[in-house]
């Protein structure tokens, strides 16, 4: 049998190369659980294994870290045929096929099934930037970090993860700043749920070690500089969730936000994340994520513009989630 996907592969001078092609299933890994794959999405982690030789460790290889689907056959008890899952991490795009295909095959503790008001349109809206909103969430609740405590600050927040992180946040009752480059987002923004929008430039200059106390925790996309300032105007006992770097990766940061506020910062890790937090984290994105709001976040592509799509969002001009219609 024969489907379409995204194939990726290195030329001699160590550039990535994608082209659509009809491949033959025999491609696939061998994996417990055949599924059917209806969409996928594109992220900025996706963006870079596309353009850049920094993620895909083995060529030929389909790309694309998330999809979702219906399961076609199952060798693992937990899933049975007509199952609607979603996947997301694990090793997809970087030594496994991912979801740029019309069909995957992957090992059962990749999986997670989806709650019933959630569609498999609706999980790739979510995807991997969703899922580590709502790890990012827990991860507050779990440092005490409740509504009365104060303000959230979300970094990045036009981006996949701010975005949803803000929806997420407002519908639980918190007061959201948002911080963005992009003046002309603050009317999208404030229709997520946030309260107040900041222009990052305000986090990337150099600040004092312990500056003003501002908020009682974050969710930063951005890291570098940005994390830096945001940890120095974290309130007492606070907490900053870490997922991101397109801000950098050094942390020039002082140990004073830690030992004089009791400040926590809890790194966010979604590609390895077990299965049994998969699974409370999805249940909670049927809860406290109003699916409604996506629509304002998404937009619709098919398997021949995603290349586009990566080269804008590595631009920074892409707003929100773009899906993958992968029949398209």
């Amino acid at each position: 049998m024969t489907f379409r996907a995204i194939l990726a592969n290195r030329a001699p001078d160590g550039a990535v190369t994608t082209s659509v092609e009809v491949l033959e299933d025999r491609i696939l890994h061998d994996g417990e659980v055949k599924v059917a794959v209806e969409w996928s999405n594109v992220n900025y982690k996706d963006a870079i294994a596309i353009l850049t030789p920094r993620i895909i460790k083995s060529f030929p290889l389909i790309p694309g870290i998330d999809f979702a689907g219906t399961v076609a056959s199952s060798r693992d008890d937990r899933f049975k045929v007509g199952d609607k899952v979603v996947a997301t991490g694990w090793g997809l795009s970087q030594d496994h096929h991912g979801g740029y295909a019309r069909q995957a095959s992957v090992n059962g503790d990749w999986l997670v099934k989806l709650p019933g008001s959630i569609s498999t349109r609706d999980a790739m809206a979510i995807g991997t930037a969703g899922f580590t909103a709502m790890l990012s969430v827990l991860a507050l609740e779990h440092s005490g970090i409740i509504p009365e405590r104060g303000d959230i600050l979300v970094t990045g927040a036009s981006g996949g993860v701010g975005s949803i992180s803000i929806a997420i946040l407002a519908e639980l009752g918190y007061r959201v700043i948002a911080s963005s480059g992009k003046s002309a987002e603050a009317d999208y923004l404030k229709s997520l749920g946030a309260s107040e929008v900041m222009d990052r430039a305000l986090l990337s200059e150099d600040g004092p070690p312990l500056g003003v106390d501002r908020w009682a925790g974050a969710v930063d996309a951005v890291g570098g500089k940005t994390l830096v300032n945001i940890l120095s105007q974290t309130k007492y006992r606070g907490a900053v969730t870490t997922c991101g770097f397109v801000g950098g990766m050094e942390l020039p940061a002082s140990i004073l936000p830690f030992i004089l506020r009791g400040i926590t910062l809890c790194g966010i890790d979604s590609v390895n994340a077990p299965q049994s937090l998969r699974e409370v984290a999805w249940k909670r994105l049927a809860t406290d994520l109003d699916l409604r709001k996506l629509g304002s976040m998404v937009s619709e592509v098919g398997l021949n513009e995603v290349r586009g799509v990566a080269e804008n969002m590595l631009q920074g001009k892409v707003r929100g989630r773009t899906l993958v219609d992968v029949n398209r």
